[in-house]
């Protein structure tokens, strides 16, 4: 199954994985949770504690959802399951998700920083 990876402080990569479960946990690091935040027909699924795992690393602002933690990725949506991301789809997010962020609470506001390219 093609996805586009998008891990915390890089880029965003296509990458190939088997599409199991156990290479979908493997990608994002535990047990999988998928939200819908986009128009298109794609999930980006992130490990099933991103909003709160305190171990993580902040990663991406997600509108509607905050800023997700840990690596993250995106892929297609099949009838019943997770399926191939289109290409012209992989390319759209990659640009989406280029930049990459630090992050820094100030008072209780979570401020994002570009990291440079």
């Amino acid at each position: 199954m093609n996805i586009l990876v998008v891990e915390p402080g890089k880029r965003p990569y296509a990458k190939e994985i088997s599409g199991d479960l156990e290479s979908l946990q493997q990608t994002v690091g535990g047990y999988i949770q998928a939200i819908y935040p986009f128009d298109d027909p794609v999930a980006l699924v992130c490990e099933e504690e991103a909003l709160y795992h305190p171990e993580q690393k902040w990663n991406r602002p997600i509108k509607g959802y905050g800023v997700i933690k840990g690596t993250f990725f995106l892929c297609g949506l099949g009838e019943d399951d997770f399926t191939d991301l289109p290409q012209e789809l992989t390319e759209k997010y990659a640009e989406f998700f280029r930049q990459a962020y630090d992050f820094v609470l100030v008072g209780n506001i979570l401020m994002p920083i570009p990291l440079s390219e």
